[in-house]
């Protein structure tokens, strides 16, 4: 077998890993549903789940994975290392093999790592396609989202703070999966902290990939603001919620259209978008 040819085997194997698609869960921690009648019989348990949650007892539901959903990103799997589905992995692997291609001058970056997947996806493709220089920068604040900032009205009333129990994955648990791999060594950087503190003074300084996976107007026009500028010509600059959540659109809607962007906008699928820069 070429080189070239385990390169991409490893590569596969490692997205469909990453995204529990390969061998999808059987059983999932319980939930809380939307607040319904029909729901209401679980909220009369609700403080048993708490209670075993804090003695360190999760009570878990069989279920069965929708893989069609799993590989559009559009369920919250109980284990992998990513939420963002085969679709969109698949453009990020596309994305890094152009830029090693074309030699764009640059490291990687995702700003919100939630497991840290598509970051641990980075720096496979760097070792699988044998590039010793470029570095992977994890940024997120670990600690879920950030509650609505005054700077950017656009975001008064969003919950995604109070998700900290789902969205809120601490460093040293991405860390943990960045050995699962064998992938965590001095060329993997994290940057934590609330992207209005750390992003600005972040030492990078050229990025050939850009993904941005904030959610909120604030978390998606920060990471613009402070990073964009250091994506090289030919870079990419790649964004999850753009389809989903509309504040996040209309941040990049905002920042296009500030900065004049002209390049096509791509959809990768219902959530995702990309351009070239």
């Amino acid at each position: 077998m070429k080189t070239a040819e385990a390169a991409e085997l490893y590569l596969d194997l490692m997205k469909k890993c990453l995204t529990r698609y390969l061998f999808p869960e059987t059983i999932q921690p319980l939930r809380r549903p939307p607040l319904t009648l029909r729901n209401l019989e679980w909220f009369a348990y609700a403080p048993l789940v708490a209670m075993l949650k804090r003695r360190g007892v999760l009570l878990c539901q069989e279920t069965s994975v929708d893989l069609e959903r799993r590989a559009e990103g559009r369920d919250w799997p109980a284990d992998a290392e990513t939420m963002i589905g085969l679709k969109r992995m698949d453009n990020l692997h596309a994305c890094i093999r152009e830029v090693l291609r074309d030699g764009v001058a640059g490291d990687f970056i995702e700003t919100g790592v939630w497991r840290g997947g598509a970051c641990i996806f980075m720096r496979a493709a760097l070792a699988a396609y044998g590039d010793a220089a470029r570095r992977v920068w994890v940024a997120d604040s670990f600690e879920g989202l950030p509650k609505p900032d005054a700077r950017y009205p656009q975001d008064a009333g969003d919950h995604h703070w109070r998700k900290k129990d789902v969205l809120g994955v601490s460093v040293e648990r991405v860390q943990a999966n960045f050995m699962r791999y064998g992938l965590l060594d001095d060329r993997v950087r994290f940057l934590k902290g609330w992207f209005k503190d750390t992003l600005p003074a972040a030492p990078i300084e050229n990025l050939a990939i850009l993904r941005v996976d904030g959610d909120m107007y604030s978390s998606t026009m920060d990471a613009l603001s402070n990073l964009y500028a250091k994506v090289s010509p030919g870079g990419y600059v790649i964004i999850d919620d753009y389809g989903e959540i509309q504040t996040c659109r209309q941040a990049v809607d905002d920042f296009r259209r500030s900065e004049q962007i002209s390049a096509e906008l791509k959809a990768i699928d219902a959530s995702g978008v990309y351009w070239r820069k």
